[in-house]
């Protein structure tokens, strides 16, 4: 997914943003949506057949640059080893708490004991040890199925919505389910009230889709740096 391609992935997003809350427009919301979508994870997630912004990411990714932490980036110093968790526990516990209000992928199949991690929680507000340890532990294959598992997920709820529920609000009892689920922290509890304002049209275009979008480009933007550095040292 070049630059080119990224251009047009801003284009579509705005005409995602202005026909999900019109009804009449609702399936063509929800394609719309699946493109997107498809495109911020691996090509197996969304079967696609060009390279995503997912794939730019893993693209000749060692371990080392992986896990590196702290990064000098000017927008983060996290690791992308946390950049891919993060966007994976923020997708599954909008699209499967506040808006499906089912059990959360990472429930679904023991992924804490795979990905060799504790942290259930989004992971904002984390402190440098945290990072510093899931960065260091984290299972790397683990945490690409993971996030291709919530993908999958996340594609089946949107595609079962009915027109007009893009308009509804989150409801109370599902942010309190954060807290109760550790999915959000207790230092956190902006995040819940941030959530709490939004339709499921909001969680559907930031958390399922430019909230990915962002943090995939820091990671390609963390990992180019790396590389260069290598070079210049060698």
């Amino acid at each position: 997914m070049d630059l080119k391609q990224r251009k047009i992935w801003n284009e579509n997003h705005k005409i995602l943003t202005d026909i999900i809350l019109k009804p009449d427009e609702h399936l063509q919301a929800v394609q719309l949506f699946l493109s997107q979508h498809s495109l911020l994870h691996s090509s197996s997630a969304g079967k696609k057949a060009k390279a995503t912004l997912a794939d730019e990411v893993l693209k000749s990714l060692d371990e080392r640059t992986f896990r590196m932490y702290p990064v000098s980036n000017p927008d983060t110093k996290n690791s992308i080893a946390w950049h891919l968790w993060h966007i994976a526990r923020i997708e599954d516990m909008t699209m499967n708490i506040l808006i499906a209000n089912e059990r959360q992928v990472l429930f679904a199949d023991n992924w804490l004991k795979k990905m060799n991690i504790e942290f259930a929680h989004s992971g904002n507000d984390m402190s440098e040890k945290d990072i510093a340890l899931i960065s260091s532990k984290i299972d790397f294959y683990s945490l690409l199925a993971y996030r291709t598992a919530v993908g999958k997920r996340t594609r089946d709820i949107v595609s079962s919505l009915r027109p007009g529920q893009f308009k509804e609000k989150v409801e109370p009892k599902r942010i309190k389910r954060l807290f109760e689920e550790h999915a959000v922290s207790q230092n956190s509890q902006w995040l819940a009230d941030y959530w709490s304002k939004k339709t499921i049209a909001g969680l559907i275009l930031m958390p399922a889709t430019r909230h990915n979008f962002l943090h995939l480009n820091k990671c390609i933007r963390i990992k180019d740096q790396i590389n260069k550095k290598t070079k210049r040292t060698c």
